[in-house]
């Protein structure tokens, strides 16, 4: 692949560090306190709006300048841009008659700037300092509700968190700077592709996978991610669906230097596979809708981690976009999926698959999924990266295959496989034009088989519970998982303890603060 021409190069970098400065500008000139909240709204989603659109033009240029990974990166600030000029002016309806907007606007705004940076930057001492930037704006979002101790709860765990993943990263950008006089980005992961990346090379990747499971709220430092639904609900969406995502964005943009470290992809894939496999589980007991979905971004965070560790960025990429744009709809529109879920709860439940029909519709997906794999020239079996993906998405149709009462009639079962059918057609296609457009990101890693054996492991154990629990919720043993997984595995509580010692809460009515022994009520 020829590199982009210099003067492509230069205005996709300009263009992409003007989205930052367009953020960093709209908070100066939006965020006073002297500014009318209604012109501070109409200034921010001006700004929201000229940085989508410069977003949208760097997309342009990188594709203009044959250089696919470049155009892939430029897609997520497209969706940055997006995504602020959307909550911009859902924030705008949402806040009026608030107290302190503009100090609303001022951190949202700084918020978008960080993130972006983040994404722009080719520089890794640029990008930890961006990243660094977008918790601690974030961290004044997560207190527009200070008073409350939960609120404070929560901003105290992810800012305790939040420091040990950047005190990480920029240990791993020093090691990194020592050993190859550089922090060029570009010039880092080329250098991670030597036959012998060395031990403070592996020592750096491991670090930097600490700080994106860190910031990507795996199990057991999760905790903050469920409890932050005491801040206004543009800034769970903004957390939910943008923030909490860079994590996986950093995996993607420094794959190489993954690659090159077996202990780092192992540590992704263990951490990313349990993740998914547990929050996934303990979703399906929440009664909140908001908290549900808080624990659905934590195990789609877990997947994507996952995705990273198993050498699969183009679909980590795609998951990151796909979830984003999801997730934003899901909370914005939370009211709606409120009314949604009551609906459901009213409508008389579907026959519940038995065992041996759940077993028979994982043995059709997994006949689906080797067709269509097979239908776009595509291999699992001399991938294991991919075929453990192609396993859990061969799980991920039985729902569809085994709800509700068998068909009769050849159109009932064509109606029944044709969903089915196009998801597995849809993945197998996206990952082979991605695969062919961004080519390969690192080469294949000699540990690849016993990583794809791990998270084949965990995604069958839950199936196993979630077809137990289903089938038998009268069993024993249902009986006894369902108190855990509504108390999140109790996972979170000795975080919370220790978060109590180290930083107690304070109630604006009283001196004293919270007790470690009088704990807040946890979601």
């Amino acid at each position: 692949m020829p590199a982009m021409p210099p003067e492509l190069d230069l205005l996709r970098t300009l263009s992409a560090h003007a989205v930052p400065a367009l953020f960093v500008l709209g908070a100066f000139a939006a965020g006073r306190d002297d500014v009318p909240a209604p012109t501070a709204w109409r200034r921010t989603q001006r700004c929201a709006a000229l940085a989508a659109l410069t977003s949208v033009a760097t997309f342009g240029v990188a594709l203009a300048g044959d250089e696919p990974w470049a155009a892939a990166r430029s897609l997520v600030l497209v969706l940055i841009g997006g995504l602020g000029l959307v909550l911009a002016r859902f924030s705008a309806t949402y806040l009026a008659g608030e107290p302190g907007q503009p100090r609303f606007v001022r951190w949202f705004l700084a918020t978008l700037a960080g993130s972006s940076l983040v994404v722009a930057s080719e520089h890794l001492g640029i990008l930890a300092a961006a990243w660094f930037a977008t918790s601690l704006a974030l961290q004044n979002l997560l207190l527009f509700y200070g008073d409350r101790p939960a609120a404070q709860m929560a901003a105290h765990k992810k800012f305790l968190v939040s420091r040990t993943a950047d005190l990480c990263l920029a240990t791993a950008a020093i090691v990194l700077a020592l050993h190859h006089g550089t922090l060029d980005i570009d010039a880092l992961c080329a250098a991670a592709l030597a036959p012998e990346p060395g031990a403070a090379v592996q020592a750096a990747a491991i670090l930097v996978a600490v700080a994106a499971l860190l910031k990507t709220a795996q199990l057991p430092f999760h905790g903050w991610l469920m409890q932050v639904m005491e801040a206004p609900t543009p800034v769970s969406a903004l957390l939910h669906a943008g923030v909490v995502n860079l994590g996986g964005f950093v995996l993607i943009r420094l794959q190489p230097l993954i690659a090159a470290t077996p202990a780092a992809q192992g540590m992704l894939v263990v951490v990313g596979s349990l993740t998914a496999a547990l929050a996934g589980l303990v979703a399906t007991t929440r009664v909140s809708v908001k908290v549900a979905l808080a624990w659905s971004t934590c195990a789609q965070m877990g997947f994507m981690v996952l995705q990273c560790g198993l050498g699969l960025p183009e679909m980590a990429l795609l998951h990151l976009l796909a979830h984003s744009l999801y997730k934003a709809n899901a909370f914005l529109g939370a009211g709606t999926t409120v009314h949604h879920a009551v609906i459901k709860a009213m409508t008389p439940a579907a026959r519940v698959a038995t065992v041996t029909a759940r077993l028979v519709a994982a043995g059709v997906a997994a006949a689906l999924v080797v067709g269509a794999a097979s239908s776009w020239s595509v291999s699992p079996a001399a991938q294991p990266g991919l075929a453990a993906m192609a396993f859990v998405v061969a799980l991920a149709l039985v729902p569809l295959l085994a709800t509700g009462e068998l068909p009769r009639t050849a159109g009932g079962v064509l109606l029944r496989m044709a969903p089915p059918v196009g998801v597995a057609l849809v993945w197998f296609g996206l990952h082979r034009g991605l695969h062919a457009w961004l080519g390969e990101a690192a080469p294949p890693s000699p540990v690849a088989g016993l990583l794809a054996v791990v998270a084949v492991t965990c995604f069958a154990l839950l199936f196993a519970a979630q077809t137990l629990v289903a089938v038998r919720p009268d069993h024993a043993l249902s009986r006894r998982l369902h108190p855990w997984c509504f108390g999140g595995l109790y996972l979170d509580e000795w975080f919370t303890r220790l978060t109590l010692r180290v930083w107690p809460i304070r109630r604006p009515d009283a001196r004293a603060a919270v007790a470690p022994d009088r704990l807040p009520e946890m979601p």
